[in-house]
């Protein structure tokens, strides 16, 4: 006998995803551009998000991110939370987050999904769409400074984006961090030889071909000396680079420049101290993806991309990993309600007047 008023999804855990096999970065970037080239053609409603900020000094805050992927009649939300003193004061990840995502037919609730995953695989994949434009595709040395989640994801898209890399130089504030980053990330690359620096930040970065800073400091820690001629520089966090390195880049490339001029990033400050012009930007990502702007024309130039976040690009890598997902068999069916309120025989032992 049907419930024609039953209302269930899906529900997957990260580990159901990583089990389906969605720790795939050719996966996400292939979602993310396609996302991106999506919202250029207008098939894509991306509202406002609303930012809930408890404290303005440690900036604790938790984000609602919704988008609507019109062509596929899929809305999705992301809710995240970035905590950034759980590490030092818990020792706990500094960002959590959960997808919902709902079919726009009847606007039932189709997938509920851990976010974090996502959320982090979304930085990886904006990085590298970047790299296979910015890159030199000879590149064979990388350097991170900061080890956490966001630098190990990176390295993933990077190695993707260019798989000829095969030396990975890591510095952080801590020892113990490089030391934790290669030994969860040599595993997966068995290639590349990983060199800790002893939190020596020139020497992860000083001969490097493509560096990432991944950090939470709101400082210039990388030095425009160490970038050397041909360099792709990916930034992730806030301010990480002294002015210097911008002013020294060849191209600039953001996701969004209208959004990250308005934010907190080292390009933001330097366009609110008069430091870098609308004219400065190459241009958006997008632009390279479409094809309407050059990427890297010599081996010589230095390329800078800066990503602020765009979480349209969230919900189109959460709709491709539900949908492997759910192709492989994960997760498990979660039922909102199996009648309306007023259809339940026991409502009148239930209600309380």
């Amino acid at each position: 006998m049907s419930d024609p008023h039953k209302i269930s999804c899906q529900y997957f855990s990260q580990e159901d995803l990583l089990s389906a096999g969605c720790l795939d970065m050719n996966l996400a970037m292939d979602a993310a551009q396609n996302a991106i080239l999506a919202y250029e053609n207008g098939d894509i409603l991306f509202p406002e998000k609303i930012v809930q900020i408890f404290s303005q000094d440690t900036q604790e805050r938790i984000n609602c991110l919704p988008a609507t992927f019109l062509k596929e009649k899929v809305c999705g939300v992301k809710w995240v939370s970035v905590f950034p003193q759980n590490p030092v004061l818990h020792g706990l990840q500094n960002l959590s987050a959960v997808i919902i995502l709902s079919e726009i037919i009847h606007g039932f609730p189709i997938a509920f999904m851990e976010g974090t995953l996502c959320s982090n695989i979304r930085v990886g994949a904006m990085g590298g769409l970047a790299a296979k434009h910015l890159a030199r595709q000879d590149s064979e040395v990388i350097g991170f400074i900061g080890a956490g989640e966001q630098s190990k994801m990176h390295l993933i898209a990077m190695k993707t984006a260019v798989p000829n890399l095969k030396e990975c130089r890591v510095a952080s504030k801590e020892t113990a961090e490089e030391d934790q980053f290669i030994r969860e990330m040599s595993p997966l690359f068995p290639d590349m030889t990983f060199v800790g620096t002893k939190t020596n930040l020139e020497a992860a970065t000083s001969e490097a071909d493509i560096i990432v800073t991944g950090t939470s400091a709101q400082a210039p820690l990388l030095k425009a000396a160490w970038m050397k001629p041909g360099t792709f520089y990916s930034h992730i966090g806030g301010w990480e680079d002294e002015y210097a390195v911008a002013k020294q880049c060849d191209k600039i490339v953001c996701d969004d420049w209208d959004t990250v001029k308005h934010r907190t990033q080292t390009l933001s400050r330097m366009y609110k101290d008069g430091e870098l012009t609308d004219a400065d930007v190459h241009c958006n990502l997008s632009s390279l993806l479409d094809g309407s702007k050059p990427g890297r024309e010599s081996a010589d130039e230095r390329t800078y991309f800066n990503a602020v976040g765009l979480a349209y690009a969230d919900v189109g890598i959460a709709h491709a990993m539900y949908l492997r997902a759910k192709e492989a068999g994960k997760g498990s069916d979660l039922t909102l309600q199996q009648e309306m309120i007023f259809e339940h025989a026991q409502l009148k032992d239930w209600v309380r007047i």
